[in-house]
């Protein structure tokens, strides 16, 4: 098992290095396909890039306010571990904003690098003032009391129907977000980064006034 400073040692690296096309090319080359989040998920502020791991969540909606109205949604976040990124599966609710500052605020406290929500959030302004990468389908300000709680976490979740398991990679920037199968992140990364490389080169040349077609015969990359 990777140990930890590996772990957030290659998150820093995909932020740093790669961007997600690259990454749904290697993928795509790995023959595994399908693992780009659905469109509507966005950054909510400028300058969102996040890479980490799954730590995973999912909720429902609800029609009452439960007794233990955020109790497992505060467990689910406090046992979020460096490098990781919160992974919340809603059900594409357009009643429950499940994610906020506060939770932001706690999240980057613990070491997390970011979270994505297959659903609604609030406090963007807040969010954006403490550098926090978020990714959602909307805005809303209504909390979730009464109108969605947590059902369980670290369990697989449809997050921008994308099956995401802890402890996959994800890894999103302004072009969306990717999910790397736990598996394969090593290799995928690898591959994504030799891939950075040639365009790199193949940028130079045509910059140069090199014709495409002999660039991409050269290095076999669009």
């Amino acid at each position: 098992m990777m140990d930890q400073a590996k772990r957030i040692e290659l998150a820093e690296m995909a932020e740093r290095e790669l961007y997600t096309a690259v990454v749904s090319d290697a993928l795509d080359q790995l023959g595994v396909r399908h693992q780009a989040m659905r469109e509507y998920l966005r950054p909510v502020h400028p300058g969102c890039v996040m890479a980490g791991w799954a730590r995973t969540i999912t909720c429902s909606d609800v029609y009452h306010i439960p007794a233990d109205a955020y109790g497992l949604e505060i467990e689910a976040v406090d046992s979020l571990l460096p490098g990781e990124i919160a992974v919340v599966g809603t059900q594409k609710s357009a009643r429950n904003a499940p994610w906020g500052e506060l939770l932001s605020t706690a999240s980057k406290a613990r070491g997390a690098r970011g979270a994505v929500i297959d659903g609604l959030v609030r406090d963007i302004r807040k969010i954006e003032e403490i550098a926090f990468p978020v990714f959602a389908a909307g805005i809303k300000p209504v909390d979730s009391m009464g109108r969605g709680i947590v059902t369980g976490y670290n369990v697989p979740v449809d997050c921008g129907e994308v099956i995401v398991n802890p402890g996959d990679f994800v890894f999103g920037d302004f072009d969306g977000i990717m999910v790397i199968p736990a598996a394969i992140v090593e290799e995928t990364l690898t591959i994504a980064a030799d891939k950075v490389n040639r365009e790199n080169h193949s940028r130079a040349e045509l910059q140069a006034g090199a014709y495409l077609r002999d660039v991409f015969a050269k290095y076999g990359v669009l």
